[in-house]
């Protein structure tokens, strides 16, 4: 038996309608009637054999077969959302397209530090960078909306997502407060930090687990004042001077400058870890290599 070829229109008005969860707000995004959208997305429906949308409240939402579609027309329309982008950038001789994923838990001048040198190469590279949450970046890069995902750890071993871990490197980590804080807290440290207000990274990232298990081992009960998942919110409030605060050690000058902190002491056998995730077992986008030769830099500073 014959299939009948896919009607890509159709396929996108679906994937509009799914987006916005209602044929009116599709039509208007796409500036077309209603009934044009409606009759379309109907014609798809008898062409695959399946509903894809059903009312949920106010909205429409993919059925468990419109799911799946789903999936596929992200996938379709990414992809050829960086056929126009390729094309365009042929026209701009030795141009690169790098799309970053960065993890919230990724301390965001490590980040800058990886990626500084992407905008030195010789040739001209055009950086997009997107900050998230970790499983949303993989299912990014499994989609192919993302070159590489810059986290604090790797990605499970044995998931569903076809993707690889490439260890960049690791640091040493100190706590960082004022000058008042680090004053008062620097001697005796590190049984200083039993009863010391503290200002820790959420339990969902991989330093947090480390830090935990690190003072556990040495008894040691400070008062945690805040949790929080972006890295640079907690150091805004370790400036203000409500807490001490962890941090990559190499950061230290960076830390100074931007937020008045000064070491306090480092952790003995806390460590810092990052990775960069690709779609590739072997990393060949320069712009990629670029970024693990700036992390060997990194890791030895």
């Amino acid at each position: 038996m014959k299939t009948k070829p896919l009607n890509y229109r159709h396929l996108h008005y679906f994937w509009i309608v799914a987006q916005e969860g209602s044929f009116t707000r599709a039509a208007e995004r796409l500036g077309v009637a209603v009934q044009t959208v409606s009759a379309q997305i109907g014609q798809l429906e008898r062409d695959l054999g399946r509903a894809l949308l059903a009312p949920k409240g106010r909205r429409l939402v993919p059925t468990e077969a419109g799911q799946r579609a789903l999936d596929y027309a992200d996938r379709i329309f990414q992809l050829g959302e960086q056929l126009v982008d390729a094309v365009e950038n042929e026209a701009q001789e030795g141009s690169l397209r790098l799309t970053v994923g960065i993890s919230d838990a990724l301390p965001k001048l490590i980040a800058y530090r990886l990626l500084a040198g992407v905008l030195n190469l010789p040739e001209r590279v055009r950086l997009i960078c997107q900050e998230g949450r970790f499983d949303e970046l993989l299912a990014g890069l499994a989609l192919h909306r993302l070159d590489v995902v810059l986290t604090d750890r790797p990605a499970a071993a044995g998931g569903g997502l076809k993707v690889y871990s490439h260890p960049l490197g690791e640091c040493d980590i100190a706590v960082f407060a004022t000058p008042a804080l680090a004053k008062r807290y620097r001697r005796d440290f590190p049984a200083s930090l039993d009863g010391a207000p503290l200002l820790l990274p959420t339990r969902n990232t991989a330093l947090r687990g480390r830090i935990d298990q690190w003072l556990a081992a040495h008894g040691l009960k400070p008062e945690i004042r805040g949790e929080f998942e972006d890295g640079a919110l907690m150091k805004t409030f370790g400036r203000s001077g409500l807490g001490l605060f962890p941090a990559p050690a190499v950061l230290a000058e960076d830390i100074a400058a931007q937020f008045g902190a000064e070491p306090v002491g480092e952790l003995p056998e806390v460590r810092e870890q990052f990775y960069a995730i690709s779609p590739e077992r072997r990393i060949s986008h320069p712009a990629v290599e670029a970024i693990r030769d700036a992390a060997l830099l990194t890791a030895r500073r």
